[in-house]
């Protein structure tokens, strides 16, 4: 274990976020997809949804978002449509991503195990609602132009 020491929370932050993400990629791989890939089918749902407030769900901005939606839309796992207003995108799963993301969930419980063992899960849901409540307290305000 490392003994640096940082006031940086965002060095923490992102340091436990490659550890984890490392882990959940390790267990998907076997299904071909990365975690960003699962996190992305597992929000997209079976009902359209806006690439707005799929990218809100998320925490990406929409440009991210669309350049992480290309390798899935061309494999099939989402399908898109044009909304009421053709300037408008709408998500989905198809039927692909139905079934990668079925046999990705075996792949995503396992890394979520390893996870709770190795930090207690007492600790872990404590650790999502610390995070939450960092997430909301920490949301940017509009601009105004």
């Amino acid at each position: 274990m490392s003994t640096f020491r940082s006031p940086c929370t965002c060095f923490h932050l992102r340091r436990a976020t490659r550890r984890v993400t490392q882990i959940y990629d390790h267990e998907l791989a076997a299904v071909d997809l990365s975690l960003n890939q699962y996190s992305i089918l597992r929000r997209a749902g079976e009902s359209p949804r806006t690439l707005g407030s799929l990218a809100d769900e998320l925490g990406m901005d929409r440009t991210t978002l669309t350049r992480n939606l290309k390798p899935l839309l061309a494999a099939g796992l989402l399908v898109e449509t044009r909304g009421e207003d053709a300037r408008q995108r709408l998500l989905q799963l198809g039927d692909a991503g139905r079934a990668r993301l079925e046999a990705a969930r075996p792949h995503w419980r396992r890394a979520q195990r390893f996870i709770d063992e190795a930090f207690g899960s007492d600790a872990v849901a404590r650790l999502h609602a610390d995070l939450e409540t960092l997430t909301e307290r920490l949301h940017m305000p509009e601009t105004a132009e």
